[in-house]
């Protein structure tokens, strides 16, 4: 017979041990045109790639609640998966924007695949610009016309994705800089700002949310800047020991359910901690008030071997609470690369026993440094337990956001939605797996979650004219 220390013992253990996952489940599928413009008449003008600059693509780069059925999407620096001129690494002057969309989840049919409908629509499209002049490429040598974009005024000075666009005689933070490669977003509480991150810089921008209008810079600290600045992503990379991998800097960005405070996650390691060879990234949380910033190490997996090892990359990060958050990381094969996908996973993180590690600098020093995480969602296993084979997941599911909560079998669930960046490449021509060309539409995936799978989980509340409603309509 047990005796009462020992049953008392059985019991504190028990509730220190972490719950097992009731259920993450795979509820909806939607999609929308990836061959179709946005909003944007003004800038449907081809580009010099040949591209229609509205083309509606890469929604799923970033993904932020808004509200209701409301959704924020931003594309990155625009079509560069269409080869042209390797000069300027493909890029064109696609001016940077966000959509506003319409996610509309309702009870499917009886004897659908799937328990819920997902219906998206595009809203509206809002393009990003500064009052004050930015620094565009004349494209002199490069064979590639002026970025100046035809639409700038006196008082609108347009991003766009153009790699050329930065002052040389500065460090990759200049903030007058007009190229952006935005990369995550979130939604201010009262609804009137939108922050997004950007890897060129890297950056992250307040805009206004209805007009466009950058309102203020987050200054990150110079060590993540590149010194050596160049249009071709290889030179620019070679050319520099410190700051952020080109391509690879600010990708994913949370802000706290209190919209006080912003976190944002580089896609890979800085140069001084290992590069893409390295096995910790850094957090940067941002104090909205006063821009102070600290710093946090996050391991990534190795998806190599102990004596090679490999590293995927981080593409998202999202508030939990004001301590815990989901963490997107993942590898690039899937629909969109020819290959079949192999790591998607998503973690839930915690820092609170994480050290601060802004004075720290180098792989070794971050080892033992880094915050906790445990899985909380193997994308391509839920996923491919719903039919869908490993060369239909997209490669680059890059966004994820909290929606409403749905009520399931009289339970209420959070939902989680998962979005793809499609490189606005409307159609894809065949590959191994696929014998004819196929549609590449911006996709979303939305799953339920049972509250016992997010402890501590606080939802943001939105605001203004889209007002959060977390039940149903």
């Amino acid at each position: 017979m047990l005796n009462k220390s020992l049953i008392l013992s059985l019991l504190v253990l028990f509730a220190m041990a972490p719950a097992a996952n009731a259920e993450v489940k795979l509820i909806a599928i939607g999609s929308l045109d990836g061959k179709i413009g946005d909003r944007s008449t003004e800038t449907s003008a081809l580009l010099e790639n040949g591209v229609p600059g509205n083309l509606l693509g890469g929604l799923g780069s970033g993904l932020a609640y808004a509200g209701n059925n409301t959704f924020i999407g931003i594309p990155d620096r625009g079509p560069n998966a269409v080869a042209y001129n390797s000069a300027v690494s493909d890029t064109a002057s696609y001016i940077n924007r966000f959509q506003t969309i319409k996610l509309k989840l309702v009870p499917s049919k009886l004897g659908s695949a799937l328990p819920f409908t997902l219906t998206p629509s595009l809203i509206n499209t809002t393009l990003l610009f500064s009052k004050d002049p930015l620094y565009y490429g004349s494209g002199t040598g490069l064979g590639v016309p002026s970025g100046v974009p035809a639409l700038n005024t006196n008082n609108k000075n347009y991003f766009t994705g153009r790699s050329d666009n930065f002052n040389p005689t500065q460090i990759s933070t200049y903030t007058n800089n007009a190229r952006f490669d935005p990369e995550g977003v979130r939604l201010s509480n009262s609804g009137e700002q939108i922050f997004i991150s950007d890897e060129y810089g890297p950056y992250i921008y307040e805009f206004n949310r209805n007009t466009g209008k950058r309102m203020r810079v987050f200054n990150l600290p110079s060590k993540f800047a590149v010194s050596n600045l160049s249009p071709v992503s290889d030179t620019e990379i070679s050319g520099n020991t410190s700051g952020r991998v080109t391509n690879k800097g600010m990708e994913g960005l949370a802000i706290t359910p209190n919209g006080k405070t912003l976190f944002g996650i580089l896609q890979s390691p800085l140069l001084q901690d290992g590069g893409t060879n390295g096995a910790y990234t850094r957090i940067v949380k941002i104090d909205i008030a006063t821009g102070a910033t600290q710093e946090y190490a996050y391991q990534l997996d190795n998806i190599g071997t102990s004596a090679k090892p490999k590293y995927p990359t981080v593409s998202e990060i999202l508030a939990i609470s004001d301590r815990q958050f989901l963490v997107d990381e993942r590898d690039g094969k899937g629909f969109g690369d020819g290959s079949k996908a192999a790591f998607k996973k998503i973690y839930r993180i915690d820092l609170t026993n994480a050290p601060e590690v802004s004075n720290i600098t180098g792989e070794n020093n971050l080892v033992g440094k880094a915050v906790s995480k445990t899985l909380f969602l193997d994308v391509v296993a839920a996923l491919t337990q719903n039919g869908i084979k490993e060369e239909d997941i997209p490669a680059k599911l890059e966004g994820l956001a909290f929606g409403k909560d749905v009520k399931i079998n009289g339970v209420e669930k959070h939902t989680l939605f998962i979005a793809n960046d499609n490189d606005f490449l409307g159609t894809l021509a065949p590959d191994t797996y696929h014998l004819t060309s196929v549609d590449n539409p911006n996709k979303f995936f939305v799953f339920a979650v049972d509250s016992t799978d997010l402890p501590g989980f606080i939802a943001q509340k939105i605001k203004g004219k889209d007002e959060d409603s977390r039940g149903d309509d």
